[in-house]
């Protein structure tokens, strides 16, 4: 007796399908499962045997060969029960055969036949789709997230009984979910409006968000780094549709969705602790899982502290800033995830925080030399905005007058990603701070007086390649947000001066 079902893994960002073969032959009684398996797959085994028998259907005194293929993917992750127990009771004859191929099977099994929701359900549903199934098995708890995905059947299944009965009964032929249109609405707790004073702070995080320019911001404690952070994300243009299914994609992995929402409608915002390892922040593990550059892609990783960032950790971030992914290599696989995000850190000045209030800071220039060197200039060469915050004074904490809400600047930042958009239609890139060094002379060509200019603070400032190429992108951006076609040495000023505390701090 034989039968296959088919289920899914997750193999990186998307699923891969996976054929559960049963065979159940006269021999000595014995349970046995192949195909590449992790340990909490070959644990089904007895999951299984011990769901199936209390929910009334023991598995004779039988060879059972479980076979899980392709062989060369190593299967990770609890939704192979369902469709192991499937291909078991079809195997036994009281199932049919004909009418599960139609359809992907997920989900975990207790032991008592209930169906335990998994992760990864979203990318399961879209390969359900892509490869023409008519629709996918799911435990109850992930059928409204199975059910985001259009043009598929989501049977939700609470146990194994109802399992049966529903195949006994045939499978519905509409979708038993239909999501209402409020999961892909975005809304945000916080609003710039909130922000008082810091006016330099409010046009840095407008320039690095309308080029896409990663952004270190160093001052004293209390001075608005991490509330002016956090805001970062109201100001990114909303996710089209395809952003937040690939976003969701990420998130239902790691089973970090919301059970209300579903969907991932807003721009992340991820702020690691300072004791992150190099795994939690590029993703890892046997079977490599996404890491927190991964969560942020779409939106903002910021690192809070900079300096205490242990060395190997910052490290890691050098390849995802430049190529927007990340490759991770282990034993049993090769994956690579997304990582389009925009950086931001912040930092103190000195230990204490205060440098170069010296009323206030007591800490040795050796103290403050080796706070500082802890940021490498790798990294800082991929930064392009370096601002100071000052502290905010009390007349501008107590101005009653609105500032500037995220909407409104949200507005502005649109037209610019739009002009982008346009510029660099049909290239791999999309923003200013991706030009390629093919691509500077053409779309950052300066005239003969700024470029006369340039050279000077070429060698008074002691630019490398890369710090020259990432001013003249900043630069571009600020012309964009002129609305001017050609960059003048107003922009190329400002984007000195939205870089100088690097030189000042850095040398």
């Amino acid at each position: 007796m034989y039968s296959v079902i088919t289920t899914a893994i997750h193999y990186g960002l998307n699923a891969v399908p996976v054929q559960v073969e049963a065979d159940i032959s006269e021999g000595l009684p014995y349970f046995e499962m192949v195909g590449f398996l992790s340990s909490e797959v070959r644990e089904a085994r007895e999951r299984v045997r011990t769901a199936l028998k209390n929910s009334g259907y023991p598995i004779p005194p039988k060879r059972v060969t479980i076979n899980l293929t392709p062989a060369n993917i190593r299967k990770s992750g609890t939704g192979c029960d369902l469709p192991v127990a499937a291909a078991v009771l079809s195997a036994l004859g009281f199932l049919e055969d004909s009418l599960l191929s139609e359809y992907i099977l997920v989900g975990e099994v207790s032991l008592n036949g209930a169906v335990l929701p998994v992760n990864g359900i979203l990318s399961a549903a879209m390969l359900a789709q892509k490869s023409g199934y008519a629709g996918i098995v799911v435990p109850e708890e992930n059928a409204r997230e199975a059910a985001i995905i259009t043009g598929i059947r989501v049977i939700p299944v609470k146990d194994l009984s109802q399992f049966i009965d529903l195949c006994e009964a045939e499978f519905p032929k509409e979708c038993c979910f239909s999501p209402m249109q409020e999961v892909w609405e975005t809304s945000y707790a916080v609003d710039f409006s909130e922000i008082c004073g810091q006016r330099t702070l409010r046009r840095a995080c407008e320039v690095a968000v309308s080029g896409m320019h990663n952004l270190l911001m160093i001052g004293p404690p209390g001075s608005g780094k991490t509330m002016a952070t956090k805001r970062i994300p109201t100001i990114l243009p909303d996710l089209n549709r395809e952003e937040k299914l690939e976003l969701s994609q990420i998130y239902s992995i790691c089973g970090l969705l919301d059970e209300e929402r579903i969907i991932k409608n807003e721009r992340p915002f991820r702020s690691p602790h300072q004791t992150s390892t190099p795994p939690a922040i590029a993703g890892g593990g046997r079977v490599p899982r996404p890491g927190e550059i991964s969560l942020a892609h779409h939106g903002v990783l910021f690192l809070d502290e900079l300096p205490e960032f242990s060395p190997r950790t910052l490290e890691v971030l050098r390849e995802p800033l430049e190529e927007k992914q990340i490759h991770i290599s282990r034993l049993d696989a090769a994956i690579t995830y997304p990582a389009d995000f925009l950086l931001a850190a912040s930092m103190n000045p000195c230990p204490c925080g205060y440098y170069p209030d010296r009323n206030r800071c007591s800490c040795s220039p050796f103290a403050i030399h080796s706070y500082i060197n802890r940021v490498s200039q790798a990294l800082l060469d991929r930064i392009d905005l370096c601002v100071e915050t000052a502290e905010v004074s009390f007349s501008e904490l107590q101005n009653k007058e609105a500032a500037e809400s995220s909407a409104e600047i949200r507005k502005r930042v649109e037209r610019v990603h739009q002009v982008q958009c346009e510029r660099y239609a049909g290239r791999e890139y999309h923003f200013n701070s991706q030009i390629t060094g093919a691509d500077m002379d053409r779309f950052c060509h300066l005239d003969a007086d700024c470029e006369r200019r340039m050279a000077q603070k070429y060698e008074e400032y002691g630019f490398s390649a890369r710090t020259y190429n990432r001013t003249l992108k900043l630069a571009r951006t600020l012309a964009d947000m002129d609305e001017s076609e050609n960059i003048r040495w107003d922009h190329l000023e400002e984007a000195f001066f939205l870089r100088s505390p690097d030189k000042k701090y850095w040398g």
